[in-house]
């Protein structure tokens, strides 16, 4: 198992559990993805991207996506993409 960065949390809404990732790297949806921060650390596959409120299949490099996520997450939290 290797883990590639693939963004930063920029924002995060409680009340809807969304991230929002700021991309150094492409991240589409299937992909298994991991938060990691002070104290955040778990593990999801990536199940809606929206890109300025549009659903997309695909997040590229450079983009600020909202990605729906299991747990909370923090600003400034490191987005992993998981590669076995």
């Amino acid at each position: 198992m290797k883990k590639l960065q693939v963004g930063k949390v920029t924002h995060y809404f409680s009340k809807i559990k969304v991230a929002v990732v700021k991309l150094i790297d492409f991240v589409k949806l299937g992909d298994e993805i991991s938060f990691e921060g002070f104290s955040t650390d778990f593990k999801q596959v990536v199940s809606s991207i929206e890109v300025e409120h549009l659903s997309v299949e695909e997040g590229k490099p450079e983009q600020s996506v909202a990605i729906k996520v299991v747990g909370k997450v923090r600003p400034g939290d490191l987005v992993f993409k998981i590669i076995y």
